[in-house]
């Protein structure tokens, strides 16, 4: 009866935890074993782990064909650089918002919310045309430039992470603000010295989800980057695989297992923030 009940109350709960814990490693589990498979290709990989080897790993980085660590080091750069810039603005934009009153305040917050419906995939078109004429005058941020890719990423990334940094900053007591605005401090020094120390947990959310966005975006990317030396590994993993006579789908995997080494890394640093920030920014 003990058995019974204890089924019946919470055991179901670890079946359901455990089948959903399969079908979520099943992948990983299939690309592991798709990046140790040396044949190059998804038709070895059906008996997981049928045979083991390192071929597509060294073919990935040795290949001079395949600039791997050009494609690595953008990664890295363009989605630090875009995680850092989203947090830094878009801390100041829901500071301005949660702490200060001005004419349109309200409309411009509905505004950030309704413009972030619509997905950047549908700007594309606009997007290059509008780098390709700032090119003309700007080389550095037009297109094919990481800098103007790290641009389009900032403007598609601040609303919702500002909307969201919004609902934090409001569960930060004004009453601390205005204690130190008594002892002399402005808005830049309370900004900097009080308010962002406080909301720690939103800041690093936010970041990690820029991060991750931008690690994995692709259309965007592949529109701007032209050249394969600058390119991100979201647009060169892919060439691996767009031949249709031959598509080295182990090299692929093992590209996927190392791009996402920063991502995991990444989210064990921040993850006793991520719950906190999480949630007190959506409830609030």
């Amino acid at each position: 009866m003990n058995s019974k009940k204890w089924v019946r109350d919470t055991g179901w709960r670890h079946i359901v935890g455990v089948l959903v814990l399969i079908v979520t490693l099943f992948p990983i589990v299939f690309v592991i074993s798709s990046a140790l498979n040396p044949n190059g290709t998804l038709t070895g990989s059906n008996a997981l782990f049928s045979k083991i080897g390192l071929d597509s790993f060294e073919r990935i980085l040795t290949n001079p064909q395949v600039p791997f660590l050009a494609w690595f080091g953008n990664t890295l750069l363009i989605s630090g650089i875009t995680a850092i810039l989203t947090v830094f603005l878009g801390a100041l934009a829901a500071y301005a918002f949660s702490r200060m009153r001005f004419a349109g305040r309200r409309v411009g917050l509905i505004s950030i919310v309704i413009v972030q419906m619509f997905p950047q995939l549908l700007a594309v078109v606009a997007i290059f045309l509008l780098l390709s004429a700032i090119g003309d005058w700007f080389p550095a941020i037009g297109l094919n430039s990481r800098i103007g890719l790290i641009l389009v990423y900032l403007g598609g990334a601040l609303g919702v992470n500002t909307y969201l940094m919004y609902g934090f900053f409001n569960t930060i007591p004004q009453s601390i603000d205005e204690a130190a605005r008594i002892d002399g401090a402005g808005h830049a020094r309370v900004f900097f010295t009080i308010v962002l120390p406080l909301v720690t947990p939103i800041l690093a959310v936010v970041a990690l989800l820029s991060f991750i966005s931008s690690v994995n975006e692709y259309v965007v990317a592949s529109v701007i980057l032209i050249d394969t030396d600058v390119q991100t590994l979201a647009v060169g993993l892919t060439k691996l695989v767009s031949n249709p006579r031959y598509a080295d789908w182990s090299a692929f995997s093992a590209g996927a297992i190392i791009a996402a080494l920063p991502v995991v890394v990444l989210f064990l640093f921040l993850q006793k923030y991520i719950v906190g920030g999480l949630t007190a920014g959506a409830v609030k």
